[in-house]
């Protein structure tokens, strides 16, 4: 995992969630805004690994990047993503 991590100053993201019963409400996103206002405003980089391969879009809509994809063995994927900072 750690040859995904960026090497600059950065922020990370280690999770998000939204209650299952408020799921397609905006709230996610509105999390997710909130973030990478600060990502943006201190011009850093955003990284995060989803464990989820169907929240990819989610954070593809909010500029992420993925990176790859990690797995050993039989473990789950992991999949790094990254987001540069928009001004």
């Amino acid at each position: 995992m750690g040859n995904y991590h960026p090497s600059e100053p950065h922020w990370y993201l280690p999770l998000l969630g939204v209650d299952p019963l408020h799921h397609d409400k905006g709230f996610g996103s509105v999390l997710m805004q909130y973030a990478l206002a600060t990502c943006d405003r201190d011009n850093r980089i955003a990284y995060l690994e989803s464990s989820n391969q169907r929240n990819i879009p989610f954070y593809e809509r909010h500029g992420f990047e993925m990176l790859g994809t990690i797995q050993v063995n039989t473990s789950p994927s992991i999949y790094p993503m990254i987001r540069k900072p928009h001004r």
